[in-house]
């Protein structure tokens, strides 16, 4: 019997990638290929892209490098939404075999077989974004404690500084009855968490293929989905990964506070603070209606977790600008903050706007809010000193003990006990170390640790 072909998965990005790596690699195993650890020599090598920032180019050319540092004969396919805006500029780096767009990359196995080593130029399938029309199923399978579950596609919004419907195509979701039947799929490998993810997966409910020039009447709601699987009881946990907050409702809210399954969790890109900022990011709301949501959810849930996506040095945004942002998130109850530094994305709107702030100005600003998201942190976290809460404790190692999240995503670290490893245990929150919140006597634990 001859040895399988092995192949190895790089992913840079988002959530939603990590699902789809792993279904690609599911079609490898399917077919006779035999996945290995991205560190090991391998004779295939699938990176999966990102497009959010203009370190897309540096980071993709790292990754070929090292993998052919480990197996120089080896063929290296490049895919996501990098691949889909510049497949040329990535065919040309030395070492790429073959690029595939977004309504490619899941017929990949229909190209590699054909794959033959040749210096030059490497091969390009990516066609016109509009071909990617129809969803794909996607969830990632590995650690056996959380899986990434891919619902939605793609993004009707315009948002002046963004390239993902350029390189995902428009707004098309999975139906809620695959849903529920993926959910149980994964329930039976063992998974205690389940983490819905898409581009704009409160925009959930257009339908699985998109008609050109028709826009089909919504399915379903977000809604919908999340009232049907709240009652997979195979499912522990479900958490929402991101949702907009104008998309974001209050029956949403008020479901979630009651449920049995859904944690209380929510990330809410908010972006700016500022209005004029909003309308020139072409976002579908004010910072009025998102401090209302943030409101909401703290009337529900006091212990909710809230996360916040902002970008900084967005073209235009005076100081006066960025310190008004920095008020308003000052004053938000939130808990954490993902701070991006803008940077200019071809073929954006924004790209072409005046008023471009430095790099430098850009790194500062990104400081401020970075600090500022440490402290807000931390009190999110001594608000729940004292308290027990439930922790998924994870195979994951960290500072010589294992590592976990409650429901409502405070990382904590616990003695190491292999016996306790995807299992939930009730954990008295009694410590708050640097970058760790410590947990003390615990219902099935003598002493654990939370980390911030």
């Amino acid at each position: 019997m001859a040895t399988p072909r092995t192949v190895a998965f790089h992913t840079l990005g988002c959530k939603l990638n990590y699902s789809e790596t792993s279904a690609i690699s599911r079609l490898f195993e399917d077919n006779g290929y035999l996945p290995i650890k991205f560190e090991e020599s391998a004779d295939i090598y699938v990176i999966n892209t990102c497009s959010v920032t203009d370190f897309a180019d540096k980071k993709c050319r790292k990754t070929v490098r090292q993998a052919l540092r480990r197996s120089p004969e080896a063929f290296v396919v490049i895919v996501g939404c990098y691949a889909q805006l510049k497949p040329d500029e990535i065919a040309n780096i030395e070492g790429v075999d073959l690029v595939l767009g977004a309504a490619q990359k899941f017929r990949i196995l229909d190209y590699v077989d054909d794959l033959s080593k040749a210096p030059g130029k490497g091969m390009i399938k990516a066609g016109e974004v509009k071909e990617a029309n129809t969803f794909t199923h996607a969830f990632s399978f590995g650690d056996r404690t959380r899986s990434f579950l891919k619902v939605q596609d793609g993004c009707d919004y315009k948002c002046s500084f963004c390239t993902i419907p350029l390189a995902r195509g428009k707004s098309r979701s999975d139906t809620v009855d695959s849903v529920i039947e993926r959910a149980c799929k994964i329930a039976a490998l063992g998974v205690k968490e389940i983490v819905l993810t898409g581009v704009n997966i409160g925009d959930f409910g257009n339908g699985t293929e998109v008609i050109e020039g028709i826009k089909p009447k919504k399915e379903a709601l977000f809604i919908d989905l999340v009232k049907a699987l709240d009652e997979v009881e195979a499912i522990e946990r479900f958490r929402i990964s991101s949702i907009e907050p104008n998309l974001l409702t209050n029956e949403i809210i008020e479901f979630v506070a009651q449920s049995n399954r859904f944690v209380p969790h929510f990330h809410i890109p908010l972006q700016s603070g500022n209005n004029k900022q909003l309308r020139q990011m072409r976002r579908r709301y004010k910072r009025e209606l998102y401090a209302d949501r943030v409101a909401s959810i703290r009337k529900a849930m006091p212990h909710c977790c809230i996360g916040v996506d902002v970008i900084v040095g967005f073209p235009g945004e005076t100081e006066e600008d960025f310190l008004e942002t920095y008020r308003f998130i000052n004053e938000l109850d939130i808990s954490y903050l993902h701070v991006f530094t803008y940077s200019e994305r071809a073929n954006t709107p924004a790209a072409e706007m005046e008023g471009k702030v430095p790099m430098g100005e850009r790194k500062r600003r990104n400081e401020m809010l970075r600090i500022l998201s440490k402290k807000k942190k931390r009190h999110f976290y001594e608000q729940h000193l004292g308290q027990k809460r439930k922790v998924l404790l994870e195979a994951t190692q960290e500072k010589g003990k294992m590592v976990g999240f409650t429901d409502n995503y405070i990382k904590v670290l616990v003695d190491q006990d292999p016996n306790l490893v995807n299992t939930i245990c009730s954990v008295r929150l009694e410590e708050l170390l640097p970058e760790t919140l410590v947990a003390g006597t615990v219902t099935q634990l003598s002493s654990a640790f939370l980390t911030i």
